[in-house]
């Protein structure tokens, strides 16, 4: 557990046990970060601030969606940040917050092992940097928790960018028919289009989150209002780009398949003209073969025209299947 303590002159690291000390200090903003949850996270919460019970076990286990509680006294938010892993698969990164008057509570995880500590703790450690340098001076824990939340909303839109990047090349690989594999091709389309999904998702469930907080007005301060209005923007479009692309991307899919469809229409419609072609020269060998060659012992002539006969019937086959435009 890190303990800061945010004030006018600038950022000091404390320890755990000055925790009561610094509340009933009334002095600047108490920042404590819990980069992993652990026994005693959950009894200095539980001691110090007060955090209700049902929050704590919040805080402790993984949450699939992102959450929203007002308690008297503090507001806990649950949410996610999307990250890319092995195989198109994407990671949800959860960052929990309680926000009190003048404190802020941070707490990472639970994530999965495949995520490293530094992506874990990367939006947190940004923010922090920031307000030891001086480039930002917060004014209420809420204006620390915008500052977090605004960092986790530019590494979405690089997400998104990324995943964008993905699209054009695979644009331009159904254009240029460059598809190498069709297998893998596909595989690779589906892939980014999961991830648009996800992160269309995670930005849409996120900014009905911020929708409900702004309707909660003892959570917020006057102040800081207009920050509840700004997340909701960012989120809002992070989701309308990542649902833009993905359909987009559809659209790619869509012209791969309706010319890989043709194609194959093409190819069919061939085949049939070549069994057309070739069938009438089947039948007349079957059914000459036998008399003329075998049985008859025939000569060369009569061996000529039937061969004549089989050409001469698929000439005229294939001239009439190519007027009528099937060649």
């Amino acid at each position: 557990m890190d303990v800061h303590l945010i004030a006018d002159d600038g950022v000091r690291d404390c320890t755990p046990d000055e925790l009561p000390a610094l509340l009933a200090a009334k002095r600047g903003i108490i920042w404590v970060d819990v980069p992993e949850w652990d026994a005693e996270s959950a009894g200095i919460l539980s001691t110090v601030f007060g955090v209700h019970p049902l929050a704590l076990h919040d805080l402790e286990v993984r949450n699939r969606l992102p959450k929203l509680h007002a308690y008297p006294n503090s507001l806990l938010l649950v949410l996610h940040a999307p990250e890319r892993g092995a195989a198109g698969h994407v990671h949800h990164v959860e960052l929990d917050r309680i926000v009190g008057p003048r404190y802020l509570v941070t707490v990472h995880g639970p994530v999965n092992p495949a995520v490293s500590r530094e992506v874990m703790l990367r939006d947190t450690d940004e923010v922090l940097a920031r307000i030891r340098s001086g480039r930002l001076r917060p004014r209420t824990s809420f204006d620390i928790s915008h500052a977090i939340v605004s960092t986790l909303t530019r590494h979405m839109e690089r997400f998104v960018e990324e995943l964008t990047s993905d699209v054009w090349d695979l644009e331009l690989r159904v254009t240029h028919g460059a598809l190498g594999d069709p297998e893998k091709f596909l595989d690779e389309m589906f892939r980014t289009r999961h991830g648009l999904l996800a992160v269309r998702t995670i930005a849409a469930q996120t900014a009905q989150i911020y929708r409900r907080v702004s309707g909660i007005s003892r959570a917020v301060p006057e102040e800081s209002r207009h920050l509840v209005v700004d997340l909701i923007d960012q989120f809002d479009r992070i989701a309308a780009l990542a649902g833009e692309e993905k359909d987009y991307l559809q659209g790619v899919i869509e012209f791969y398949r309706t010319r890989t469809d043709t194609k194959m229409t093409i190819a069919a419609e061939r085949l049939a003209v070549i069994a057309v072609v070739t069938l009438p020269i089947t039948a007349l060998a079957s059914v000459l073969g036998m008399n003329m060659i075998v049985n008859s012992h025939t000569t060369p002539v009569p061996l000529a025209w039937a061969l004549g006969i089989m050409l001469a019937m698929s000439a005229g086959l294939l001239y009439w299947a190519k007027r009528q435009g099937w060649w």
